[in-house]
């Protein structure tokens, strides 16, 4: 664990069920007069927009909404926000939504400053310019994007690559569970997981591992276990629905400053060819990574047992502690609805090797893993995935 460390977070945090009716005061602090809003159309379909939009009413903002965002983003729809924002000359992006959304948002603020491209952003403190002011409002409980330095973007017809830098550090975040009722089970299940696995991965990381992040993690797997099947079987629950989101935006912060690793690695193949949802990927090598890791990271995952499974669970040897957590999230994942196997998928075993190696590209996220991997190691993972 690093003794000497810089930690970054969101400066202002607004939680609450109906909060998103403080977006128009939010954006007033932040001296935005046009901001342009990030989302998807099933957003607006939904009618999750209004309180926001009606919050804007007795001002004199002049409001532009994007609404062509797609799941994994690739760069054509980065370059379409930026058109609109620059024909309706927009001061200020708001991300709402889900992680897509929010990524898009985070490196439109940049490109919407004319201070710098986007190829020229990819890779770890590569972003050099200026942004627009930012604030993002989730609407999922699991990303953790709108905490978070990272924006995933997809950069080819199945490859995706990162952009870190603290530069894309939000202004302001918006937590309201009243965009969360209602979803989808299969939704709220993956994203719930999705970000359990934050919490993991920073808790276990090799680098950047801080006192604060562990707190973070920690707390992030206490509130997410805890109400995680609550509001799946009570979709309308505030109190677990906020709980859920304040639990994503802890494992955000964590994992923003001690960074994930190999499970992310694995799971963004497997997102950019066959477009999985990014916390069902997740979820589907979470337990066999949990294994592999086990001989260098048993003590950390004994640590996390209480905490997920509570004071009544499993006492294993420590040996066993990835073994405990790999057959938990399998179970939690089969009970929640979620396919558990590559082969559910409808997943070839002959695009395992091709998988293997994609993975090994994501060395910014295998650096972090608390053993190495490799490209043998990768596709292992994946068969005892299928």
């Amino acid at each position: 664990m690093a003794s000497n460390f810089s930690f970054s977070r969101v400066p202002d945090v607004r939680v609450g069920v109906g909060s998103t009716g403080q977006l128009a005061n939010v954006a007033k602090a932040l001296r935005v007069q046009a901001p342009i809003i990030i989302t998807d159309e099933r957003i607006v379909d939904l009618g999750l927009l209004n309180t926001s939009i009606s919050s804007f009413t007795a001002t004199d903002v002049r409001l532009t909404i994007f609404s062509g965002v797609v799941a994994d983003p690739p760069e054509a729809i980065l370059f379409e926000a930026l058109s609109t924002a620059k024909e309706n000359g927009c001061d200020g992006v708001i991300g709402f939504g889900g992680g897509s959304s929010m990524d898009v948002a985070k490196v439109l603020s940049v490109l919407m400053a004319g201070d710098q491209n986007l190829g020229s952003m990819y890779g770890v403190d590569k972003v050099i310019g200026a942004r627009m002011p930012l604030i993002q409002i989730p609407t999922t409980a699991g990303t953790g994007s709108e905490a978070t330095m990272v924006s995933v973007i997809t950069t080819g017809k199945t490859t995706k690559a990162g952009i870190v830098s603290r530069t894309l550090l939000a202004d302001a975040v918006i937590l309201d569970a009243r965009l969360t009722f209602g979803l989808p089970p299969s939704i709220t299940a993956a994203t719930g997981i999705d970000a359990m696995v934050h919490a993991i991965e920073s808790f276990t990381s090799v680098r950047l591992k801080n006192p604060m992040s562990d707190f973070l993690a920690l707390k992030a797997l206490g509130l997410l276990s805890t109400n995680i099947r609550t509001v799946i079987h009570q979709s309308d629950n505030a109190e677990a629905r906020q709980a859920m989101l304040i639990g994503a935006m802890c494992a955000g912060e964590a994992f923003a400053n001690a960074p994930v690793a190999a499970v992310h690695a694995l799971a963004y193949p497997l997102g950019g060819n066959y477009h999985i949802p990014h916390g069902l990927t997740n979820s589907l090598v979470l337990p066999h990574v949990l294994r592999y890791n086990s001989p260098q990271a048993a003590e950390l995952y004994d640590q996390l047992v209480p905490v997920i499974l509570g004071a009544d669970g499993p006492h294993a040897d420590k040996k066993e502690s990835a073994i405990v957590l790999a057959e938990y999230f399998t179970a939690l994942a089969e009970e929640l609805g979620l396919p558990t196997t590559l082969q559910q998928l409808n997943i070839s075993k002959y695009d395992l090797p091709r998988l293997a190696k994609e993975a090994m590209t994501q060395t910014r996220l295998l650096i972090n893993n608390p053993r190495s991997v490799s490209e043998k190691d990768a596709l292992k993972i994946y068969q005892q995935a299928f």
